[in-house]
């Protein structure tokens, strides 16, 4: 019998000491426990929405009469829907412009010889550690000079130029990944630099470039501080300056019908993560082999 699970290649199993298993009881309530605390909140922020009233003091994480008066308000009594083509049309070309600006700044770093290329990695790794709230009175009087103040493309050049170095930085190490080789033989077949860039290159980043662009697309999405510093207009606000009007001041107290809107704004970015998880990881794991 031994010979034969020898031949077979059949590995006794191994039994699990005490150790073993307290370890891995202690994992398991570990992980239950952090379940538990990260799903509350969402369960009491859901069962706000669909209690009846306004006050947050009355709501219950289950409520006993559940409604869905607040989600119709939303989209009859308050400009939600405003606000909500206000903070897609920028999350989208942000999202957009910022993948173009940093695919090809990558790719230039990362493929081309080219003096002072040196000291423009320092620079983009030096301006990774400053956070962009340092610049908000510099980027106030500058979008007011060039009468981009209360402007929706005034709120995506911001974006975009902040997200610049981190994501180059990151694009950068995905790129120095994929063989140079590649674009030798593409270049023996006569094709152009761009060519190589948009047919060979940025098919096989496709990883990067999804995180990327869903990064890019979050940042506004869920942005409260330079909407509130650039936008100054009711027509040109964004969700997250709509909803937060709901809940501040003695005569707003909207919490469950803020609670409905809060749930609307999480459920697309919650569909893009579980639709994009598969390229957010790649992406991530892929862009860390080289600096």
């Amino acid at each position: 019998m031994m010979n034969l699970d020898a031949a077979l290649n059949i590995k006794p199993k191994k039994k699990l000491t005490f150790g073993k298993i307290l370890l891995k009881v202690f994992v398991y309530l570990l992980l239950i426990l952090i379940s538990i605390i990260v799903l509350i909140p969402i369960l009491w922020i859901v069962g706000s929405s669909l209690n009846p009233g306004d006050s947050l003091y009355t709501s219950t994480m289950f409520p006993k009469n559940p409604t869905f008066i607040h989600y119709k308000e939303l989209f009859t009594k308050t400009d939600f829907p405003i606000w909500y083509k206000n903070t897609l049309k920028i999350a989208t070309a942000n999202m957009i412009l910022s993948v173009i600006l940093t695919t090809s700044s990558s790719y230039v770093i990362s493929r081309f010889k080219f003096k002072g290329k040196k000291a423009s990695l320092i620079t983009i790794l030096v301006l990774q550690m400053f956070p962009s709230f340092l610049a908000m009175t510099a980027l106030y009087v500058l979008l007011w000079q060039v009468n981009l103040l209360n402007t929706h493309w005034g709120l995506i050049l911001v974006y975009a130029g902040g997200q610049l170095p981190y994501n180059t930085w990151l694009i950068k190490g995905y790129f120095d990944s994929i063989p140079k080789s590649l674009d030798e033989a593409a270049r023996v077949d006569g094709a152009s630099n761009f060519t190589t860039f948009t047919k060979i290159i940025l098919p096989l980043a496709r990883p990067i470039i999804v995180f990327i662009a869903l990064t890019n697309f979050i940042g506004p999405w869920m942005d409260f501080i330079f909407p509130n510093l650039v936008l100054r207009t009711a027509d040109k606000k964004t969700l997250a300056m709509g909803l937060y009007a709901m809940v501040t001041g003695q005569s707003n107290t909207k919490f469950t019908t803020f609670a409905a809107g809060a749930i609307l704004v999480a459920i697309p970015i919650t569909l893009l993560f579980v639709y994009l998880q598969k390229h957010i990881i790649t992406g991530l794991s892929s862009g860390a082999v080289k600096g």
